[in-house]
């Protein structure tokens, strides 16, 4: 029996124009109304024009899942995404500080943490950025041996970065 490949999203914030459909897709997947604020992607833009997208990279060792003191949190086998058990969770805030980006989230009105579960397999924010075309976020295998930390960057310095070079034309 061969194992299912385990997906990951890559996020180009180059190609993101900031329409935050993919916050709306993720709201109304897992809540079943528009509420960005509750969306397991988010969206920053502090710099104009320069929009980035971040959502949990689903990291090699998992510092989230281990953190957790009362086992709310787990791996999903055949996508490898961190799943939340909505019964054992007690918004302790512990995950949240184990994260290397602080990506699992704590929103007012919800019982538990809200971090990124891949839509078990088939990510609703992937396939919305898709059908309107920008292509910002896409589905590739997930890389092994920890790269994906390289790519956790803070959205503010990003976005920053994006708009000095791109929107002001510096180096």
């Amino acid at each position: 029996m061969s194992e299912k490949r385990r997906i990951w999203i890559l996020i180009d914030p180059l190609k993101c124009t900031g329409c935050r459909l993919c916050e709306i897709a993720c709201s109304l997947k897992h809540h079943g109304l528009i509420w960005p604020s509750a969306s397991r992607i988010q969206v920053y833009e502090p710099y104009p024009g320069a929009p980035v997208p971040v959502v949990c990279v689903q990291c090699h060792d998992y510092p989230c899942v281990n953190s957790c003191p009362f086992g709310a949190l787990g791996i999903d086998e055949k996508t490898g995404a961190v799943v939340v058990y909505e019964d054992k969770c007690t918004l302790c805030g512990t995950c949240v500080q184990a994260c290397p980006l602080n990506i699992p989230r704590i929103v007012p009105g919800l019982r538990s943490v809200q971090i990124c579960d891949l839509c078990g397999g088939e990510p609703e924010c992937v396939e919305t950025c898709e059908l309107v075309g920008y292509h910002a976020l896409k589905i590739v295998s997930k890389p092994e041996g920890g790269v994906e930390k390289t790519l956790l960057v803070d959205p503010y310095y990003k976005s920053k970065e994006i708009y000095e070079r791109i929107i002001l034309g510096g180096k």
